[in-house]
Parts: structure tokens; sequence; C-alpha cells
């Protein structure tokens, strides 16, 4: 059964190298204003919504020539952004980004949160969770933190059991301690995961890939994560590498991003699934009961 959405508080052309400078190089335009280019790559309907952004008065007026990349590969997108091939990139969680970097050397730094989207439970064969028969195949990322993520929102569902002190960052299915239905695992990697719903009995799916498969999780999903500090970790960011962090042309996204503008092209385009967040930093880390 769907629960109720709470608000919250307050493929494509890859990248190649040489393409891109330093954000400090200067474009000009037709009437003699220099612009300061930033190569940013997303994915998907991110890469939608950046290019809108692109094309808005506002963006020229803040001195921003944004050059949009569309990476369906997500850890060749973070590589391309830690070598500075990228400026900034903008498809991942704060999950994610602690993922990525706890496994590689050349870390990333977060500069600015942009929304947060629920993860879904979708089928092709069952219309509520309590339908999912024993020793259903359930298909579940098989990244780091959207697995933890998966498994995490699986329990909210009712349908398995994990230990006490699960980490939402670096779970694993070797931590569920409960499993009544005695469901299956098969662990893919999610950007497959709409190709593959008919061939499993449910998939555990993010909304990004959802809305690339015509699917919407406030109507189409079985279960859906709730949006409240209990799930803060997954709200998604702006990122860029530790020698670009200070770069004073990054930050006039943010307010870019926020605008009301913006807010409605979002909101119109993608039915709701992406709610807006725009928090320091710091709200990431701190504890629930702040």
């Amino acid at each position: 059964m769907k629960k109720l959405l709470s608000v919250f508080l307050g493929a494509g052309l890859l990248f190649s190298a040489g393409c891109s400078k330093a954000p400090s190089d200067q474009a000009t335009t037709q009437d003699g204003q220099k612009l300061t280019k930033i190569v940013l790559a997303s994915d998907g309907s991110d890469t939608d919504v950046w290019r809108y952004i692109a094309t808005l008065p506002a963006t020229k007026a803040a001195g921003i020539e944004l050059d949009v990349k569309n990476m369906p590969d997500y850890v060749a997108m973070n590589k391309a952004t830690a070598s500075g091939e990228i400026d900034v990139n903008a498809f991942q969680s704060y999950n994610y980004l602690v993922a990525y970097n706890t496994q590689n050397p050349d870390k990333l730094v977060p500069f600015a949160t942009t929304y947060i989207e629920p993860m879904g439970i979708y089928s092709s064969k069952y219309k509520k969770v309590d339908e999912i028969k024993n020793k259903a195949e359930i298909a579940i990322p098989n990244d780091t933190s959207n697995q933890a993520r998966a498994l995490s929102l699986l329990k909210s569902a009712g349908l398995i059991d994990l230990k006490a002190g699960f980490d939402p960052i670096h779970g694993q299915l070797k931590d569920i301690t409960a499993n009544p239905k005695q469901l299956q695992f098969k662990l893919i990697p999610m950007a497959t995961a709409v190709r593959v719903m008919s061939d499993v009995d449910a998939i555990v799916l993010g909304n990004t890939l959802a809305l690339e498969g015509g699917l919407n999780v406030l109507k189409d999903a079985l279960f859906y994560e709730p949006i409240n500090q209990s799930t803060k970790l997954n709200i998604n960011l702006l990122v860029t590498s530790e020698a670009k962090k200070d770069n004073p042309a990054f930050q006039k996204l943010v307010p870019l991003y926020h605008s009301e503008e913006v807010k409605k092209f979002i909101a119109d385009r993608f039915g709701g699934t992406k709610i807006d967040v725009n928090k320091p930093i710091s709200y990431l880390t701190e504890t629930q009961s702040q």
C-alpha cells in the first residue's frame, strides 16, 4: 500500500576528454558580455533540468555559460569530475557520494543540495506489497549505497528485517536478519532495472530511472520512501573536485536551481516526484535529534 508523501522541510552524449577547459575560461556573447563557462554533467531527467537552466536569461545575467553533458555512467561521471574534465556534476545523493569517496582515492566535495526523490518498489505482477508471494525474486541495485537504501526501503515495507545499527550507506544483503517470505534477491546495475522489470517479480528503483521508464513513483510504486529526517541522506547534491571546491562561480548555480521558475519547470515536468531541498551541506551530517 502506498505511503502518503509528507512535505519535506524547507543514452546520451558521452563526455570526451579535451572538450572542456577550466571554468575560469571566458566566453563572450554577441553584446560583449563575458561569461564564465561551467561544464556540468548529469543524467536523464536531471540533464533536462540543467539544460533548461542553461537557456534561462537569469543564467546569462549571472555571468554563466552552462555546458551540460549527459553521462549515464555514474562512476565515469565522478571520475571525470575528480580529474577536472567535468567542473560540476548533479546526479548523486549524499549517501552515494560518501560510498564513492570511501572507495576512491580522488575525493569529491558537495557544495549544495538540490532535491530529494523517493525510491520505490515496482512490479508488473503485483498491485500491493502484501500480494508479493513467498520466494519471489526482487531485483535491487548492486552499487553499495543504493543497495543499502533499497534494503532500508524493503524493511519499511515490512518485507525484511535488518540488524540493529544497520549502515544506511554501506549496508549489504548479509545484514538481513529476517526474511519471512524467503525472498530471492537479484543484484543488478540500477540503470538496467526498468529493462528487467518483467523478468522478476519486483524491482527497487530510484526515481530518475523510473521516470525514464515512464513510471511515476507517487502513482506507480507499490511502496515508496517517506520524505523526512530519516531519509535525508538521500538528498541529491551539486558536487565538484577537491581542487575546485572554492570556485565562486559554482555558487551561482545554487540560486539558479532553486529559483521559482526552475521549481515550476520541475513540478510540471516530473509530476511532483522531485522535492526541492535548499539546505546547507552541514544539515546532512547533523544528528536527527537536531
